[in-house]
């Protein structure tokens, strides 16, 4: 999953930005609000940690602008502004959450991971190619019952791979959603983990091809699993 973080105290944003990579999500941050316009416009996020009050634009005009332009990636507001008129504003506007500063990091993190599974855009929680499966609610994978131990990364990689089951996906849009900006698009990241990921694969399903690579366009699941 991809966040942005729009942040104009550098020690919050910093802070925010270390924790929320640890927890395994691809972070990108923006100190004002017309950083954080650029990278929307760019980007595809799966949710957005927006404070209100930015040294630029409200926070509460971005919402506006996003929905305007039917943008629904999830928003939540994160933000020191406790008045109530301008949470029930944000909200109306479009947001899907608010949480006032300070706060508790795994609260945060709660509210994140409850906001994600939301069927803003209806996905089960059990993604499921034949044998294989995916319990979202418990990041638990199994082949025929029994659990496959992965990586954070590899979790990740497969997930999308499986909500994308019908397509080829492009290392390009592999770093987009599982990395942040600052993966480097010529580094050997995604072949090295999609090794790693097809070897366990590989393991478990007793030695069956898993995942496809077609050169010069991407990887897909094998979905005769």
């Amino acid at each position: 999953m991809r966040l942005l973080i729009v942040e104009d105290e550098p020690d919050i944003l910093t802070a925010l930005q270390r924790g929320l990579k640890q927890e395994g999500y691809a972070v990108d941050a923006a100190a004002t609000g017309e950083q954080a316009l650029e990278s929307i416009g760019v980007t595809d996020y799966d949710l957005i940690l927006l404070d209100i009050n930015l040294p630029d634009l409200s926070g509460l005009s971005i919402i506006k602008s996003l929905r305007d332009k039917h943008n629904e990636t999830r928003i939540m507001i994160v933000s020191a502004n406790k008045s109530i008129d301008d949470r029930i504003r944000g909200l109306d506007l479009g947001a899907n959450d608010y949480m006032v500063k300070p706060f508790d990091f795994g609260e945060l993190c709660a509210h994140i991971r409850a906001l994600l599974r939301r069927n803003f855009t209806p996905e089960p929680a059990l993604l499921v190619t034949g044998k294989l499966s995916i319990d979202q609610n418990k990041h638990r994978v199994t082949y025929d019952g029994a659990e496959i131990v992965l990586t954070k990364k590899e979790y990740e990689i497969l997930a999308y791979l499986m909500r994308q089951n019908d397509r080829m996906i492009s290392a390009e849009e592999l770093l987009e959603h599982v990395w942040d900006e600052d993966a480097d698009p010529f580094s050997q990241v995604i072949r090295v983990h999609i090794y790693s990921l097809r070897k366990k694969l590989s393991q478990a399903t007793g030695g069956k091809e898993t995942i496809t690579t077609l050169k010069g366009v991407g990887y897909g699941l094998n979905t005769k699993l």
